[in-house]
């Protein structure tokens, strides 16, 4: 039945995208579908924001489509199914044109739209271009990191209580597999992702974690297996990428397959040995001391600024900086400490969210678009509350960034009192986080100062929505009732101007 679900939900989507010969290709994250399209005007936004399995679309490099984790891991396959059997059946087929007089989502979704691709615009930089391409080569790695960290936190409190002796080492060992072996991951994707040959750039990643090279010694300095870690992985793997296409240059085709890897495996191993390897642990060890004495000795204002710029950061597309430094941060000490506080920018959110609902009591459309959109919040899937509900009303955004704030400095300031606490995994939010969580303070210590920062959170923002998220002349257009909806009942923007 579940199979059924998704499939239903991926043949709903594909006619709204434009059909299979608009897609140039699939892919998917943790939360979305992620689609290149041929033409995106065949592309039916509102229609496809009507869905009940969609929770959002964001236009970036690609279209995505916010299904939620889990659910996009299984409608994936599903719908690229469909696209292969619709090629196979109809390969000359043109691509759907949208029918007329499809869905309108109204101004709110007009508008979340038209702030996207005018953020769009904005964050095709070559600096943050770059950061985009950082992040793909992470992402692929957040399911592994999820489940790796889901049974490290299971094991350690089988440890703690003393339970299933016999199963702590197992869990021990499928836990930290993985971990042990990332940078190869990471140098893998790395060489995928600049144009290199996959393969090659693990070869050369799989050298920082070989015991072997405790043995050698670079320049009277001893090195260490694991040495650097992720960011000496992405620094060889890159210098890889480089060494090959500068070997395909000039290495003549009937000897490219001897000559090219064995020169890229060879120089960029050197490198990273004799110079990469001392330089990315001097840089990975700075990244977790700062991290560390910077909640430790200004938490609760270091948690503040954190909490409250995180999602301007996201808008600017400037967070996806923050992956690397994730994960060297759960390499070194087993969790990031930067992603619980973090994630109270979304309870801000959604405290906001929730005052939206209760201030606007005759407008039936955003109320029910607030409505479906919380459960997705509260799991810490933002995209549908920021892009259809508080960033095209305007002031109801800041509000949200001031209950980040507010649950940040919560938990910074617990830091700075000696409750050291972080995630073992990056992705999830919210109260999808409990799973992930782990500090030297113990487990019920832990979870209950994320469980009072996210409440901080959801109270400050509510707060500062409900007395100041709104001018007179903001609720006079839109605490109106906006008639009949012809979307959908879970989703009904209002038919009223919306003042920025």
């Amino acid at each position: 039945m579940s199979t059924d679900k998704n499939r239903a939900t991926a043949a709903a989507i594909l006619p709204l995208v434009g059909g299979p010969d608009n897609i140039t290709s699939i892919a998917h994250c943790m939360t979305r579908l992620r689609i290149s399209l041929r033409d995106r005007s065949l592309v039916q936004d509102e229609a496809l924001r009507a869905l009940p399995a969609v929770l959002g679309v964001v236009e970036d490099d690609t279209y995505q489509i916010v299904l939620g984790p889990g659910a996009v891991a299984r409608v994936t396959p599903e719908f690229e199914a469909l696209v292969e059997e619709a090629r196979s059946a109809a390969p000359a087929a043109a691509p759907s044109a949208p029918p007329s007089g499809g869905i309108t989502a109204g101004d709110l979704a007009a508008q979340g739209a038209a702030l996207k691709e005018a953020q769009k615009a904005r964050n095709a930089t070559p600096f943050k271009l770059f950061l985009r391409r950082i992040a793909n080569i992470f992402v692929p790695l957040i399911p592994a990191l999820i489940g790796c960290g889901i049974i490290a936190g299971l094991n350690g409190l089988l440890t703690n209580l003393g339970w299933v002796p016999a199963v702590v080492p197992a869990l021990a060992a499928i836990a930290s597999g993985f971990m042990s072996l990332i940078a190869v991951f990471v140098g893998y994707n790395t060489a995928k992702e600049f144009g290199g040959t996959p393969v090659l750039g693990g070869a050369v990643a799989a050298i920082i974690v070989f015991p072997g090279v405790a043995k050698i010694d670079a320049f009277g300095l001893e090195l260490k297996p694991g040495q650097g870690g992720v960011l000496g992985a992405l620094a060889a793997a890159l210098l890889a990428v480089y060494v090959e296409k500068w070997c395909r240059s000039w290495v003549p085709e009937a000897l490219d397959v001897l000559i090219t890897p064995t020169l890229t495996v060879l120089i960029s191993g050197l490198v990273t040995l004799f110079g990469l390897m001392y330089l990315a642990g001097e840089a990975s060890s700075a990244i977790g001391t700062f991290a560390n004495r910077l909640l430790a000795g200004g938490g609760a204002f270091a948690g503040l600024v954190l909490g409250g710029l995180f999602l301007p950061l996201v808008m600017l597309g400037l967070h996806q900086a923050l992956i690397p430094i994730h994960t060297t941060l759960i390499e070194q000490d087993g969790y990031t400490v930067l992603l619980p506080i973090l994630a109270m920018a979304g309870a801000g959110q959604v405290g906001a969210a929730i005052a939206v609902y209760y201030r606007l009591p005759r407008n039936a459309s955003i109320r029910a678009t607030v409505k479906s959109a919380l459960p997705a919040g509260f799991l810490g899937i933002g995209e549908p509350l920021i892009y259809g509900v508080s960033l095209p009303l305007g002031r109801p955004f800041v509000t949200a960034c001031i209950g980040g704030a507010a649950g940040g400095a919560f938990v910074g300031l617990f830091h700075q009192l000696g409750v050291a606490f972080g995630s073992t995994a990056i992705g999830p939010s919210g109260w999808a986080l409990f799973p992930l969580l782990d500090g030297r303070a113990g487990a019920g210590i832990t979870l209950a100062t994320y469980a009072g920062g996210l409440l901080v959170g959801y109270l400050v923002g509510f707060v500062a929505t409900y007395f100041f998220g709104f001018t007179r002349q903001m609720l006079a257009d839109l605490d109106t009732d906006p008639g009949p909806d012809p979307t959908t009942a879970t989703e009904a923007p209002p038919k009223e101007r919306v003042p920025a």
